[in-house]
């Protein structure tokens, strides 16, 4: 017979269970909605759009960073030249990620996008042997030689390297790696890299308002409000993940996670029409099958991991 302690407790978790579903949904899915956040912005261009994200998810972020009384550990990082250090590569990491994201969105390149997040948890395992020094199951190096093959069968379909795909793929798991390495919470985390960037983001748009060429005052409310919004959709999905993190096991997010380029990969079919030949559904199935067989070997030995994707 349970006991009421042993009852109560399990009543109690699963609500708990139930939030950080839901946090983890919200998470994923506005991640998956990016691309119709950013295709509003095409008529900024990829660098100035980068260039807001920074300025306005560092305003965001120092706002969290006080409303959840976090500016005594961010401080610390700030005095600590291992991590600070790290964070500032993590920067130029996300940087190129993130530019590269909207690049490929406001181009016509959202499917091959999709296909650099599902390429990432592929990198992600290796670069876990060559940075981490871990060794591969058998099932993680199936998966991996199978996307191996897929990379072969898509630069087939494409006639050329997807390059789009590749950078955020190996940006995205690099960064992930380094942010591993640092140790650091995800909102102290943010704010240091944002940080790093605003220098050169405030003096890219300043340089462009100057020069008569930039978008934020001239095409309206509308535009700016955009621009301006750009920190907000950056920094609520990343808090939704962490208090996500914190309720479900990490099998639960590592399935989860599939739902952004899945979403992604939608929306570059029936809203932005994107031609899809055999060869690139035939490589998109090779991937799909090694993710299968990835996360249910991480699924099987419960240690899959997660990262928030940074787009």
């Amino acid at each position: 017979m349970t006991s009421p302690s042993l009852a109560g407790q399990r009543v109690d978790q699963y609500p708990e269970s139930r939030r950080g579903v839901m946090f983890g949904v919200t998470a994923y899915g506005m991640w998956g909605l990016f691309p119709l956040y950013w295709a509003l912005l095409s008529s900024a261009g990829a660098l100035e759009t980068l260039a807001h994200r920074m300025i306005w998810s560092l305003v965001v972020v120092v706002g969290v960073l006080f409303a959840t009384r976090r500016v005594a550990s961010f401080r610390a990082v700030l005095r600590d030249r291992r991590r600070f250090g790290l964070l500032a590569c993590a920067a130029v990491l996300i940087s190129l990620n993130w530019g590269g994201y909207i690049w490929g969105v406001t181009h016509g390149h959202v499917v091959e996008t999709a296909l650099g997040y599902f390429i990432g948890p592929l990198v992600s395992v290796l670069l876990g042997v060559f940075g981490l020094g871990e060794r591969l199951r058998r099932a993680q190096w199936a998966a991996v030689a199978l996307g191996a093959v897929a990379i072969v069968v898509l630069v087939i379909g494409y006639g050329q390297v997807p390059w789009i795909a590749l950078l955020l793929a190996f940006s995205f798991s690099t960064y992930g790696l380094v942010k591993k390495l640092a140790g650091v919470g995800a909102v102290e985390s943010m704010a240091v890299e944002t940080g790093v960037t605003l220098l050169p983001a405030v003096a890219y748009v300043v340089f462009l308002e100057a020069s008569g060429s930039g978008t934020f005052t001239s095409l309206g409310a509308g535009h700016t409000l955009l621009l301006v919004g750009g920190g907000i959709v950056t920094t609520v999905p990343l808090l939704a993940f962490a208090a996500a993190a914190v309720r479900i096991p990490l099998a639960t997010i590592g399935l989860l996670q599939y739902m952004t380029p899945s979403l992604q990969f939608v929306f570059g079919l029936v809203v932005f029409h994107e031609h899809m030949p055999p060869q690139r559904w035939l490589g998109f199935a090779i991937v799909w099958l090694a993710l299968v067989i990835l996360t249910f070997d991480a699924t099987r030995r419960r240690a899959p991991a997660a990262e928030p994707l940074p787009q």
